[in-house]
């Protein structure tokens, strides 16, 4: 099992790193990747608060390629419209076809993947 790390987990744990995190686990038993989309909402503002180590420690994750079939993400969208679900935005939809695609768990603090997790055959952790 591998888990896809949301950007609301990490700035929740970059902000609380004294809390216990089950984010701790799955870094200590190698369980997490990253993708690209989730290092660019979290790179820029770190790299305005110059935490270069950061930076490079989140690099050096495991990272999948991610692809989007513009199709699907369309159709996700359309089901969530039609289930009332609203404001899942464009990276949200493309992180849980990431997900679902590579068979990754999705950790994450936004309601939005719960809200999607019952609708669409995304696993979260």
């Amino acid at each position: 099992m591998s888990v896809l790390v949301d950007s609301s987990v990490w700035i929740g744990y970059f902000r609380d790193a004294e809390t216990d995190d089950p984010l701790d686990s799955l870094i200590d038993e190698n369980l997490v990747v990253i993708n690209d989309l989730i290092l660019a909402e979290l790179i820029p503002a770190l790299q305005l608060r110059r935490h270069r180590k950061l930076i490079s420690l989140l690099r050096l994750l495991p990272k999948h390629p991610i692809t989007i079939d513009w199709d699907e993400l369309t159709e996700m969208q359309i089901l969530c419209l039609r289930h009332g679900i609203n404001g899942v935005g464009i990276p949200d939809l493309a992180i849980a076809q990431h997900a679902i695609q590579h068979d990754l768990d999705l950790y994450s603090h936004d309601k939005h993947f719960a809200l999607l997790a019952r609708r669409i055959p995304l696993s979260l952790y």
